[in-house]
């Protein structure tokens, strides 16, 4: 453990103006108010954040960080607070520790809300002032190095998961691979052991059998480099085991057959000798096609720059080699930090403006759980590079699709997405993306995210949106409901409703206002008497048990999947007689009259609804049993165009010698649409049996 005057003269080595005497109040400071307590270890808890502190001495920071990193942990498990940390360091100093302090006190909550009120907090800090992020990142790499000394194993898989998930991820979004690296390989030990072990071992076997081999090939890659008049170093380095373990498991490979284990840099004075180096081993060695990747030309999002290729050393021994100039080099092992400027006022440096996508997931989340898949989503690593049609370059997750780029470029503009073309052509919305695809947006005006772009959008930017717009107009439809049933509930009342009882009815519910009282209406929140008894209480006195609706409520101009649900059993087409069922917090259902499915909801609060004016659309589900030759199957799709009917599902359901039955769901307009083609399916040579189900 550091000692308070080593860590003093750290600090001075590279900050001579440093406040001395603040520093030595901040370390005597956690000192005291960690007192007696101990670590796992059996070590004073205080030699962590002086610990920690030390690791921010190694990246040259600010006095401001080394002392944060000293009191981050005094308000979250001593007596001190926030105001206390002000009065004795400063504001600066208070809100850094603010924002590096979990809410782990936060009572009644889950692991994964506590887990997901922590990161919410986090990122928000983290957006605000980025050495919160340096300050939390060193924690967590501390933390790790200790982690064997915790006793529990599921408690130990549960930090290195959230490692593994979490930091690591944004240890590599802000270019920190050393910190990267080592939370990895420290995770991996723990959640896999068995494999961590073996390759462990395996690598031991390796170094001790081919015994100054990396340091031949090194020589090897010098030599042919010096030879072509190029001042360079080259050294060579094994695989990181979890880099390696994550291979193997991917390409479902054995350690044996993993022929790329040792990798080797090359640094050199200036970019322009890193084209030339590189144009020297392609010439010298034999390239691996599809292995080569330019991050000077094209950064990673982190600022990482350097070029990499893989080549066959002595025709079968594969090499991963990366060329940088030393200036690169130096940055990227500690990227955001290692570089350090900081802004006034602690604006959000341009490399990692990906933080504005983080706030808005924080932003837009629901619960704890879509918070957590979408934070994770946001920082995975893998990416692909796409352009739009001016030039803006684009960093996305592999996999990543159109409505994933619209959402990347603006949210406004994913929300207005109605097609797209990837390199001139029109092509799905769902397409996935590759590198230095030009993709063009086109947008409507009127358009809005559907619910079903979740089924393949992969970027947490782009989920979260979706879901929040969904789940507005989810809300805004079923207070749509909610206030049609709101009136008739009001003709049953013995006086006028007026704003005033409204308002009344508001505070007697605690709600907090009309849209949330419509709400809990629409979703059966609310029973109908409650309601009665919030506008005038005593109301409901002498009503009969039920109250049924004055009138058949409309669902037209509500949205399917969003406003209400069509039924799955019955499948209701406009023009069948219907009603909903409103199940407490749910949007409505809908079911056609006579379906055997509403004798299971007697208990199930019962709306009369009926299409509206002119509803159009709904998809319908038939039973057809053809006759087994060739050809019957291209017969009933003629008759289902002919009907300008769109097959949006076909199942086949029973098949022997003479028959097959085929379950078919369409596209029609409505009721007179799907009989009219049922009809033409029953006049048909191919068909034995045509039934609406």
């Amino acid at each position: 453990m550091l000692r308070q005057y080593e860590l003093v003269e750290r600090v001075k080595e590279y900050d001579p103006n440093a406040d001395e005497a603040l520093l030595n109040r901040a370390y005597v400071y956690t000192v005291q108010k960690h007192g007696s307590q101990k670590r796992a270890s059996g070590d004073p808890y205080f030699s962590h954040p002086v610990e920690v502190a030390g690791l921010m001495t190694d990246l040259k920071l600010d006095q401001q960080t080394i002392i944060t990193a000293l009191l981050h942990d005094t308000v979250e498990d001593t007596l001190a607070t926030i105001d206390d940390i002000e009065a004795n360091f400063g504001p600066e100093v208070a809100r850094l520790v603010d924002g590096v302090t979990k809410l782990s006190k936060i009572e009644q909550l889950t692991e994964d809300e506590r887990a997901a009120e922590n990161l919410r907090k986090f990122l928000l800090a983290m957006s605000e002032d980025l050495r919160v992020l340096l300050v939390k990142l060193a924690d967590r790499l501390h933390n790790m190095r200790t982690l064997h000394h915790i006793s529990k194993p599921e408690k130990r898989r549960r930090i290195a998961r959230e490692t593994m998930d979490i930091y690591a991820p944004l240890a590599e979004r802000v270019g920190m691979y050393e910190y990267m690296r080592e939370m990895q390989l420290l995770a991996f030990e723990q959640l896999e052991p068995e494999a961590y072990a073996t390759i462990v071992s395996r690598l031991e076997q390796l170094r001790s059998s081919d015994a100054g081999q990396v340091d031949r090939i090194a020589l090897d890659f010098k030599q042919a480099l010096s030879e072509a008049g190029l001042e360079v170093e080259v050294w060579g380095r094994e695989k990181h085991p979890y880099s390696i373990w994550k291979k193997m498991a991917e390409r479902h490979l054995p350690f044996e057959h993993i022929s790329d284990i040792m990798a080797f840099r090359v640094l050199t004075d200036n970019v322009s000798d890193c084209y030339r180096a590189l144009g020297v081993l392609h010439q010298t060695f034999q390239m691996v096609p599809g292995r080569f990747k330019d991050y000077i030309s094209t950064p990673k999002t982190n600022g990482y720059r350097s070029l990499h290729t893989t080549v066959f050393y002595d025709k079968s021994m594969r090499c991963e080699v990366q060329i940088r100039t030393r200036e690169m080099h130096r940055t990227n092992g500690f990227g955001l930090a290692a570089h350090w400027a900081y802004k006034q006022g602690g604006h959000v440096d341009g490399q990692v403006g990906w933080l504005r996508d983080l706030i808005e997931i924080v932003e837009q989340s629901h619960d704890p759980e879509e918070l957590l898949e979408h934070t994770k989503l946001a920082i995975y690593q893998d990416r692909i590079f796409a352009f739009t049609p001016k030039g803006a370059l684009h960093q996305l997750p592999k996999g990543a699709t159109a409505v994933d780029f619209a959402y990347a470029v603006h949210t406004d503009l994913g929300a207005q997405t109605v097609g797209v073309k990837i390199n001139g052509r029109h092509m799905p919305l769902r397409t996935p993306l590759g590198n230095g695809d030009v993709v063009e947006i086109i947008k409507g005006k009127s358009a809005q995210p559907q619910l079903h772009w979740l089924g393949f959008v992969v970027t947490g930017k782009a989920r979260a949106a979706i879901r929040r717009s969904v789940r507005l107009r989810e809300r805004a439809e079923i207070a749509e409901v909610g206030r049609a049933l709101f009136e008739d509930i009001a003709k049953e009342m013995p006086t006028k409703i007026g704003k005033k009882a409204i308002a009344q009815a508001l505070e007697r519910l605690e709600l907090p206002n009309e849209n949330a009282l419509m709400e809990a209406i629409g979703s059966a929140k609310l029973a109908d008497r409650a309601v009665m008894e919030a506008l005038v209480p005593g109301s409901t006195a002498d009503l009969p048990e039920e109250l049924k609706p004055g009138h058949a409520l409309s669902i037209k101009g509500l949205t399917p999947g969003v406003g209400f649900t069509l039924a799955d059993c019955c499948h209701p087409v406009p023009g069948d007689r219907i009603v909903g069922l409103r199940h407490a917090g749910e949007s409505v259902t809908v079911h056609a009259i006579d379906c055997l499915e509403l004798a299971n909801g007697q208990d199930i609060d019962w709306i009369d609804l009926s299409w509206g004016e002119r509803s159009h659309g709904a998809v319908g589900r038939l039973s057809v049993t053809l006759y087994n030759r060739p050809g019957t199957l291209a017969e009933m799709a003629e008759v289902f165009a002919k009907a300008g009917a769109n097959v949006i599902n076909l199942e086949l359901a029973e098949r022997d010698e003479l028959f097959h039955t085929d379950i078919v769901d369409l596209e029609v307009q409505d009721l007179a649409h799907l009989t009219r083609i049922v009809s033409a399916l029953r006049a048909t040579d191919a068909v034995a049996q045509a039934e609406r189900i």
